[in-house]
């Protein structure tokens, strides 16, 4: 099955009060697994940044002001993204902000239906814990270091392997397999190349006149032996 697990950045918190997407990063999997297909673009917003928004994900209005327009390359998302599924945490922000740039260039919006909801997986498998994207990488111990600031497509590429993990999670047994025969692999390596041990000497095993004698003596001493009967 193929989905799509994209993210977005944005001007602000709604679009209908004239808030706009200004970037989205979309990561397509197959059957859970990331097939290294993606979609990335930003969009001059025409109109300011405000300053939280900007502190959030680093996308000033300079930067912005010479890249197309939504409408200019809706064409080229549309055809990334198909009839897939699309996956997002918080789904319903990001969905609100697609469909009102689609709708604004005269498209149709994106089904619904279509919508799959990460935070609201997660709140179903850890009820009271925290599920933000970063509070979810540290419980599945996906590596976020080099998120500094929000970014669609990095954001969507750590979404990825955290829906993973809360569809089922990687299969641990297989890597432990796999682990386990680079083990022995690694331990047949080295007994190929011990060195080669000279056997020991034969030792002596008969007693001594000594042992001899006290072994006798002590036979000496048994009164009624069974073996004389």
């Amino acid at each position: 099955m193929r989905e799509i697990v994209f993210d977005t950045e944005t001007t602000g918190l709604d679009p209908k009060k004239g808030d706009r997407m200004v970037e989205i990063g979309c990561v397509e999997m197959v059957n859970r697994v990331e097939t290294g297909a993606s979609f990335h673009a930003y969009y001059n917003p025409e109109r300011d940044m405000p300053a939280e928004a900007e502190a959030v994900h680093g996308l000033s209005i300079q930067f912005l002001s010479d890249k197309p327009l939504f409408a200019d390359g809706a064409a080229e998302l549309l055809e990334f993204i198909g009839d897939a599924p699309l996956v997002a945490h918080n789904a319903s922000f990001d969905f609100g902000f697609l469909n009102a740039e689609l709708e604004q260039c005269g498209l149709a919006p994106v089904s619904m239906d279509r919508m799959v909801d990460t935070v609201t997986m997660a709140r179903r498998k850890f009820p009271g814990a925290k599920v933000s994207l970063d509070a979810l990488c540290t419980r599945f111990g996906v590596d976020r270091s080099h998120r500094v600031k929000h970014g669609a497509l990095l954001d969507a590429e750590l979404l990825a392997q955290v829906y993973v993990e809360l569809t089922g999670g990687r299969q641990i047994g297989l890597e432990l397999a796999a682990e386990a025969a680079s083990g022995e692999a690694e331990m047949a390596q080295a007994q190929i190349v011990r060195p080669r041990r000279e056997p020991r000497p034969a030792r002596r095993h008969e007693a001594s006149e000594e042992e001899l004698a006290r072994h006798r003596a002590f036979i000496a001493k048994i009164q009624k032996p069974l073996w004389t009967h």
